[in-house]
């Protein structure tokens, strides 16, 4: 059925989008399934955002739209102007109060679209006010309800019976109004306690007039403002995505039971069940939480749960969500996460929700390693992978934009940084250079920002990135990726150089991952290593394994030679006031002993399983070859030492080998001269 015949009809609206031929109307009832059935997306008779379709509904409809628009500006524009008044006169202290509860208000009679701005406002206390903060936070579940009766209808019509014959209790009065529905507490005739969500009468209608008006706005300002070079349909339409999708509760049903089967898994994380038995597309009914608001740290603290705790686990899960398994949880409000009495992190509402793809995910995890590398030329690069930037983007005056904004937000440590201040950063950079944000990228904002904001409500000092850099080192050394392999094997080698800091650095981070296996890091470097693509890294950790086997075969000669020395009552030469600079060798090797400390240090390691992997690792060829080559070039130091010390004269040539083994550094400048410690024995004088 076409648009025109629908009108015919009189039975479309906004929210009724032709899909696959079937056409949907708003109050059309559901067939209810049975129990345990989760209804395939594709079987069900569900909403569709089709911004065409509602363009062509609102097009013809000029005085509907103006009338809205008329009143969207009409009320925030009382709100500015009672603010500038206020500022004015000198009476911006007294009227704080009435002016938050304005805003309150404003944004409740505007509807569940600019509700859903007000919500996202309520999380941060870095932007809003206090006063402000209180309102605002009433937006989540302090809304006006709808009348009972309408309620038990969509019941009637979407589950097929009265609500007395379904449910063995029903509450008279909805607990919660959101923006979207309204919640009451149930049992069913089972005897399970349960929260029956129930969406709100013209929804629909609504949310797609207020779209419409500010994708035509986006579309208006795309043109008119060529400063603006964010794709702010693109971003429109990404919203309006997500909110039809929200406005189905089959959908949020079906996205409840993905993120439970992905994250339910993880320490202290709980997804409530979703009873498919008594769920519609505008009925939900899900597993009843006792829980309270991690924002409301009183009571939280009286029962004796770590707020913080359950913040750092809100943000492990949050990593997973955006950097592992891509379906991320894009509404994460103080009402959708609360706190258990068994110490558990809730999440509710799974309406909206959204998707990182596969290219975008390890894109992000690249730039987050440049970034702490303070690799800028790849940070521009992955700016282009992840289509900030066009392929034929000139980076060459967006490099040193990027060091000049990331140096001075850095600082002296990525941890002491929060997020939002490098998107405020990132911000700044975008308005000058030709940057284009990408729809995916907005809502991944708006949920790490969110999460940031709570978490700051409950620990004014708590950084995110601090606790997100150990899963993003475990990653790095768990994940067999190409792209990840690539960007370690970045992070480690600079100019031929094996840093090995940043290694010790991986290795401490990466204990601080729950999830952490210690053992299969190793079992994958071993098997990435002795493969073919481990071939440049082989080459290089060969060269410094012989620089580190050199040094304490060195060192354990000169320690048997003191040994002997002081045996036998030989006397060793005397030692110099200045003591030597440790060379790069010796350096080395304290790295190598600290990492073998930290790998001892490390929960769950054992050195049993590597012992095991050594015979299967003799028969390989890559390690036969490596053999060869460290042994060839320990024979080639041990050689040039020994002709030094036979043949040279007392100010002798140094020689030392580059990676092909046996060059000899002339000018007596090179910086491994020998240290005190290894002068030449000198017997006492005859008597």
């Amino acid at each position: 059925m076409t648009i025109t015949q629908l009108e015919a009809n009189g039975s479309f609206s906004p929210a009724t989008i032709d899909v696959s031929s079937k056409s949907i109307d708003e109050h059309h009832p559901q067939t209810q399934p049975t129990e345990g059935n989760i209804p395939n997306e594709s079987d069900q008779l569900a909403l569709r955002y089709d911004p065409i379709a509602i363009a062509d509904y609102y097009h013809s409809r000029v005085f509907q739209v103006w009338r809205r628009l008329f009143r969207i500006i009409w009320k925030l524009g009382s709100f500015a102007l009672g603010l500038w008044l206020d500022r004015k006169q000198g009476k911006k202290v007294k009227t704080d109060h009435k002016r938050a509860i304005q805003l309150r208000t404003t944004l409740t009679e505007l509807g569940p679209a600019f509700i859903k701005v007000g919500q996202a406002l309520s999380t941060r206390p870095d932007v809003m006010p206090a006063l402000y903060l209180d309102e605002l936070t009433k937006l989540q579940d302090q809304l006006p309800p709808f009348p009972n009766q309408l309620a038990y209808q969509f019941i009637e019509e979407e589950l097929g019976d009265r609500p007395e014959n379904i449910y063995a209790e029903l509450s008279h009065d909805p607990l919660a109004a959101a923006s979207l529905g309204q919640v009451y507490k149930g049992k069913l005739k089972t005897g399970e306690t349960v929260a029956v969500k129930v969406q709100r009468p013209g929804l629909s209608e609504s949310i797609a007039l207020d779209i419409y008006i500010l994708r035509t706005i986006a579309q208006w300002a795309k043109k008119r403002f060529k400063f603006i070079r964010s794709d702010l349909v693109a971003i429109m339409d990404e919203f309006g995505q997500r909110i039809y999708e929200e406005m189905d509760y089959n959908h949020e049903g079906r996205n409840a039971e993905r993120f439970r089967q992905l994250y339910g898994n993880i320490p202290d994380i709980y997804v409530p069940k979703i009873y498919w038995g008594y769920t519609g597309r505008r009925v939900l009914t899900m597993e009843w939480i006792n829980g309270t608001k991690l924002t409301n740290l009183e009571e939280v603290t009286a029962q004796g749960i770590d707020a913080r705790y359950l913040i750092e686990v809100g943000v492990q899960c949050s990593l997973r969500q955006l950097l592992e398994h891509g379906f991320f949880h894009a509404d994460p409000h103080p009402g959708n996460l609360l706190a258990s009495p068994e110490g558990k992190l809730v999440y509710l509402d799974f309406g909206m929700m959204s998707e990182v793809k596969p290219y975008q995910r390890y894109g992000l995890l690249e730039a987050i390693v440049h970034l702490v590398n303070r690799d800028f030329e790849g940070l521009a690069k992955d700016y282009v992978k992840l289509e900030f930037l066009t392929p034929d983007t000139d980076l060459t005056p967006i490099i040193p934009a990027l060091a000049e904004v990331f140096s001075n937000a850095l600082g002296a440590s990525v941890a002491e940084l929060n997020f939002k201040s490098i998107t405020d950063q990132l911000s700044e950079l975008m308005y000058e250079y030709p940057f284009q944000v990408p729809a995916y990228y907005a809502l991944i904002i708006r949920s790490l920002v969110t999460l940031e904001g709570i978490a700051i409500n409950v620990d004014p000092n708590f950084k995110v990135l601090s606790k997100a850099y150990p899963y993003v080192a475990k990653r790095l050394l768990t994940d067999p990726a190409i792209e990840l392999r690539t960007s370690l094997k970045d992070l480690l080698f600079k100019d031929g150089s094996f840093r090995w800091n940043r290694l010790e650095n991986l290795l401490k981070n990466a204990q601080n991952s729950e999830d952490y296996d210690i053992n299969q890091v190793l079992d994958q470097t071993l098997e990435f290593l002795f493969s073919e693509r481990g071939e440049l890294i082989r080459e290089q950790l060969a060269h410094e394994l012989v620089k580190g086997i050199d040094l304490a075969s060195r060192n354990a000669l000169t320690t048997a030679q003191s040994k002997v020395a002081e045996w036998m009552g030989v006397k060793v030469s005397s030692t110099p006031t200045t003591a030597p600079q440790p060379t790069t060798d010796q350096n080395n090797l304290e790295h190598i002993q600290r990492i073998v400390s930290i790998l001892q240090e490390t929960k769950g390691f054992d050195p049993m399983l590597l012992v095991q992997r050594v015979p299967g690792l003799m028969v390989k060829p890559e390690v036969q070859h490596l053999s060869q080559k460290v042994a060839g070039e320990l024979a080639q130091r041990a050689t040039a030492r020994m002709i030094r010390e036979l043949f040279l004269s007392s100010d002798p040539l140094i020689f030392e080998d580059n990676q092909l083994g046996s060059i000899v550094e002339k000018n007596g400048n090179y910086s491994n001269r020998k240290s005190p410690s290894q002068q030449p024995l000198s017997l006492p004088p005859s008597r």
